[in-house]
C-alpha cells in the first residue's frame, strides 16, 4: 500500500509507492517501442486489460469486447489503489495518509494511433466526453476531493517492455487537493477579491486583443503561449465561457475543444518533429457541501484550462532550487512559429 507523506515545511504531498519500486538502471530514459508485437489497448485485445468501467459503444456492443470508441479501465500499476476510506495518522511531526484513490486509463481510440492529434476530430470529441464523464462520476464519491487528468507523450523512463505506443490518457482521483492546485486557487481568489474579476477571464480578453501569443482560436476557445511560459512552446487552451469545472463542458464546446486540440498538437508535431510533451487538465476540486473547508468562491474566481508542455529542456539545480524556470524561447516567438506552420 503506497503512502501519502506531507512535507511539514511547504505542505506538499509526496506519494511513496513501493509497488512502483525501481532499480537504478530502470531510471534511464528510453524511446517508445513502436514495433511492439501486440498492443493490449487495440480493439480485439480487451481481455488483456482489466475489465472496463466505462466505454462509449455506439453500436451497443457488449462490455470488454470490440465495438467501442473510447474505453476506460483501472490501471494495473496504480499511482493510488482503490480504497473505500483513508487512514490519517502522525509519525512524530510528520503527517501520513494511506494512499487510497482511483487510477484509470482512458484508451482514446480502438486503432493503434500514437497521439491525440492523429485521431479524427469526432473521435477526439468522444475522448473529451469520456474525460468529462469520469470526472463527474468521481465527484459522487465523498472520498475524493480532486481528479487529475494527464497524458504523457514521447520519451519515458522505465522498461521498454512496459511501453505501448497507443493514444491514451490517465485520470487519478485523490483524497487530497494537491498543493499546486491550492496555490492556483488561492491566487485566483486573491485576484478576484482585489479586482472583482476572474483572472482567467482577464487573460482571455488580453490574449484575444493582443494576438501576439495566439496560436489558434474559434468561437468557444483560444489557444496561446502563456505570457510567462515555463517551457518552450507551452500552450494553454482556455474556454471563452467562464466555468470552473471541466465536467460542465457543453454540447457546443466539446467539438470546438476537439478541433482546437487537434490543431495545436498537430502544429507541435509538425514544427518540432513529434516532441515529447505532457498535457494536463486544470480544473476545480470537488466541493462536497458537508466539508467546511471546501472552496466557496470557485464559481466566480476560477476557470478551467488545458495545458500542453513540450519537454524540450531539462530542469537543473537552479530550477529545482528556486522554482524559477528558464525558457530560451519567448512565447511571442513560439506562437509566431506555431501560427506559421504549414499543415497539409
Amino acid at each position: 500500500m503506497p503512502e501519502l507523506r506531507r512535507d511539514p515545511v511547504l505542505g506538499y504531498w509526496t506519494i511513496i509507492s513501493t509497488e512502483r519500486s525501481r532499480r537504478p538502471m530502470e531510471f534511464k530514459p528510453r524511446r517508445l517501442d513502436t514495433d511492439a508485437p501486440e498492443c493490449p489497448f487495440c480493439e480485439g485485445h480487451e481481455r488483456q486489460t482489466p475489465g472496463e468501467v466505462y466505454a462509449l459503444r455506439p453500436d451497443g456492443s457488449a462490455p470488454d469486447g470490440p465495438g467501442w470508441r473510447t474505453r476506460v479501465f483501472l490501471s494495473k500499476v496504480p499511482i493510488l489503489p482503490v480504497g473505500e476510506h483513508v487512514q490519517r495518522y502522525g509519525q512524530g511531526l510528520y503527517d501520513v495518509m494511506e494512499g487510497a484513490g482511483r487510477h484509470e486509463i482512458i484508451v482514446e481510440c480502438p486503432d493503434h494511433k500514437s497521439g491525440l492529434d492523429s485521431l479524427e476530430t469526432p473521435q477526439i470529441e468522444s475522448v473529451i466526453r469520456s474525460w468529462a464523464a469520469r470526472i463527474n462520476a468521481f465527484e459522487k464519491d465523498p472520498l475524493f476531493t480532486f481528479a487529475f487528468l494527464f497524458a504523457n507523450h514521447g520519451l519515458i523512463f522505465g522498461s521498454p517492455s512496459d511501453v505501448v505506443r497507443h493514444s491514451r490518457s490517465q485520470m487519478v482521483a485523490m483524497p487530497i487537493t494537491p498543493k499546486r492546485v491550492k496555490e492556483e486557487l488561492l491566487a485566483a481568489k486573491i485576484y478576484f477579491e482585489r479586482r472583482d474579476r476572474c483572472v482567467f477571464c482577464d487573460i482571455v480578453r488580453q490574449e484575444s486583443a493582443d494576438k501576439s501569443r495566439m496560436v489558434a482560436e474559434n468561437d468557444s476557445f483560444l489557444a496561446f503561449c502563456p505570457f510567462a511560459s515555463r517551457s518552450p512552446f507551452e500552450i494553454w487552451v482556455m474556454p471563452r465561457r467562464h466555468s470552473p469545472d471541466f465536467g460542465s463542458i457543453d454540447e457546443k464546446e466539446a467539438p470546438a475543444f476537439a478541433a482546437i486540440l487537434k490543431d495545436c498538437l498537430g502544429r507541435l508535431r509538425t514544427l518540432l518533429d513529434d516532441p515529447s510533451y505532457n498535457s494536463i487538465l486544470h480544473t476545480a476540486p470537488y466541493r462536497h457541501k458537508k466539508r467546511e473547508t471546501h472552496w466557496k468562491t470557485i464559481e466566480e474566481d476560477y476557470h478551467w484550462y488545458f495545458q500542453i508542455s513540450p519537454r524540450l529542456t531539462q530542469s537543473a539545480g537552479f530550477e529545482w532550487g528556486t522554482g524559477i524556470h528558464i525558457n530560451p524561447t519567448p512565447p511571442e516567438d513560439a506562437a509566431l512559429l506555431l501560427r506559421e506552420v504549414k499543415r497539409g
